[in-house]
């Protein structure tokens, strides 16, 4: 749990990147809330709902850490592990979640894709690279 939620933090710091160079028009997260929670959003003052949207990606990625720590030892071992399992997490909301959702595809295409494609193997990467998966 603990490192998918560092992992999470090192992905904020990517898409702080991306986002300010315009590659990532909104993050998932904001949009989830965007779509799903309007009025929490609303009622969040907006100088604050940064922290609002930070906080429930962290979790996501603390969630994210535990499914990590759940897969066997020896898969946990690979070293491709860690990358495949951050590039799963974003194909199953890509493909599972936003639909499940109805959320909009976004404004950034194919650019905005990569991006979030790149940023959850940066997660992959942090949850799997730790010694702690190897130890049960």
């Amino acid at each position: 749990m603990v490192r998918g939620t560092m992992a999470a933090m090192a992905m904020s710091g990517l898409r702080q990147v991306t986002t300010s160079l315009g590659l990532v028009a909104q993050v998932p997260p904001e949009s989830v809330l965007c779509e799903t929670a309007p009025r929490l959003m609303n009622a969040i003052p907006v100088a604050q709902r940064t922290a609002l949207v930070e906080g429930i990606h962290w979790s996501y990625g603390a969630f994210g850490g535990v499914l990590f720590g759940m897969l066997p030892r020896q898969l946990r071992r690979q070293p491709w592990t860690g990358p495949a399992f951050g590039s799963a997490f974003w194909l199953g909301f890509e493909l599972v979640v936003r639909r499940m959702l109805g959320i909009a595809d976004g404004e950034g295409g194919v650019r905005q894709k990569l991006a979030l494609a790149a940023d959850h193997v940066l997660y992959g990467t942090v949850v799997g690279a730790s010694e702690w998966p190897y130890r049960d």
